[in-house]
């Protein structure tokens, strides 16, 4: 399935209010990601995404038809994490297991290793979201590691998992 990654505009939000209300998205995220998801929620994220100047992440809507279905970013870290970079990522559940999420995360790797000094690129999806594992793994990321009960989602405790990407991994 074709799509399309840029930059934000603050008139996705209402595409992303509208896609990213779905449990199953929430379940599957830091707490951070609400749900409900209203369209002030959208209105936030999608601005601050619109006015970021790209000197330690870089944040990309996912487009598909013309409508803002899902985004991909990756935060540069800090201090003794300095060359390293974090990965992040939502779809709407219609467009899962269409390889989008794994060709969108192989653009933005190639893109924040060649615009950026790091040196991995990281991930922490929980362990039972086989979906999210296999979009890394199918970009060459390895599996570092099953943090044990290592989160608190939704008053439950699970296991995540660390992955990461390195800088001579990438083909």
């Amino acid at each position: 399935m074709n799509f399309e990654l840029r930059k934000w505009k603050v008139e996705d939000a209402e595409d992303v209010a509208f896609f990213a209300n779905n449990k199953k998205i929430a379940d599957n995220l830091r707490n951070v990601f609400p749900y409900p998801y209203t369209l002030e929620d959208a209105l936030g994220y999608v601005t601050s995404c619109a006015e970021n100047t790209e000197e330690r992440q870089i944040c990309r809507a996912i487009v598909v038809d013309g409508r803002v279905v899902g985004s991909v970013g990756i935060f540069l870290g800090n201090d003794v994490y300095e060359k390293s970079g974090e990965i992040g990522y939502w779809l709407a559940e219609q467009y899962w297991r269409k390889g989008i999420m794994s060709r969108a995360v192989g653009q933005l790797c190639k893109e924040a290793f060649e615009r950026f000094a790091i040196e991995r690129i990281y991930s922490e999806p929980f362990a039972y979201n086989m979906g999210s594992r296999g979009v890394l793994e199918k970009n060459g990321f390895q599996l570092e590691g099953v943090m044990r009960k290592g989160v608190c989602k939704n008053g439950k405790i699970f296991d995540y998992c660390m992955y990461s990407l390195l800088r001579e991994d990438l083909v």
